[in-house]
């Protein structure tokens, strides 16, 4: 299916669940595409939810946009434009970037246009030496790679897990292979230098503290225990600034939570939406 975005950008989603269920939009973090969410969409579809993992612009098959506006604002907008082809307000669920344009859409251009949030591993105060690891590993390869082999063998290296095949579904997803018949990422190497560049972090997090007061739907912060991005501290003080939150930590991940530990990052998802979402649609019954 295809969502329209701000500034006529024509965004990507993968739907699956009951047609009857409540919908819940899934925004990747930046550099990954839709496909991310694929084990915790397997498990939303199990209990009953209707899910919509969207390619945000510049990222997989959604729009690579020609003037490279790819900054927070620009997703901001283009959340808030999904928002609004919703019938019911769905729970957003946001991984990094996707958290972040969450919050500013919830909190800033749309209150009221989601029932909850559900976020990964972002605060207002973020540890910019993690941000930085993040950045350098996806400037790393503008030349793309050789070979399958050796964009898992990259990947390995960054997250400390063991190089997946290179058959790997999962893999072929993330990649694309060009007339050079080099494989690079499947997002517009413009990303990096239009709206994640240096300074971002540091501005981006005032705007989004200011809009995260501004929340008072159930909102869930999902931290990675080994995360170098979020801190112990930075978790805290987003849940004392957003009115309705709360926080899951998971052992064992790090700021790419539901990569990491997909079946912790979805039982807590699914826990807090029964808990917290679940009596709110009943009344709405």
């Amino acid at each position: 299916m295809r969502f329209k975005g701000a500034d006529g950008v024509s965004l990507v989603a993968d739907i699956e669940g009951p047609t009857a269920g409540w919908p819940v939009a899934l925004l990747h973090g930046g550099g990954q595409t839709r496909h991310a969410w694929r084990g915790v969409v397997d498990a939303l579809v199990d209990q009953g939810w209707l899910t919509f993992a969207v390619d945000l612009r510049g990222h997989g098959d959604s729009d690579w946009v020609e003037d490279g506006d790819y900054t927070v604002d620009a997703y901001a907008r283009d959340c808030a434009a999904l928002v609004n082809q919703f019938d019911r307000p769905p729970v957003l669920v946001g991984a990094s970037l996707g958290g972040v344009i969450s919050v500013i859409t919830e909190g800033e251009l749309r209150p009221g246009g989601s029932t909850a949030l559900v976020v990964a591993d972002i605060a207002p105060d973020l540890n910019l030496a993690g941000i930085g690891r993040v950045r350098d590993f996806m400037g790393a390869h503008g030349d793309g790679f050789s070979s399958l082999e050796d964009a898992s063998a990259a990947i390995a290296g960054y997250t400390g897990r063991a190089a997946r095949s290179s058959s790997s579904a999962g893999l072929l997803r993330v990649l694309r292979q060009s007339e050079d018949g080099r494989w690079y990422w499947h997002w517009d190497p413009r990303v990096l230098t239009s709206g994640l560049g240096e300074d971002a972090p540091v501005e981006v997090g005032r705007r989004m503290g200011a809009a995260l007061e501004r929340v008072t739907v159930p909102t869930l912060l999902v931290r990675g225990l080994v995360s170098d991005v979020v801190t112990a501290q930075g978790a805290e003080d987003f849940v004392l600034r957003a009115p309705n939150a709360e926080r899951a930590d998971i052992g064992g991940a790090g700021h790419m939570v539901a990569g990491d530990q997909n079946d912790a990052f979805a039982e807590a998802t699914l826990s807090f939406l029964e808990r917290r979402v679940r009596p709110i649609l009943a009344l709405g019954d």
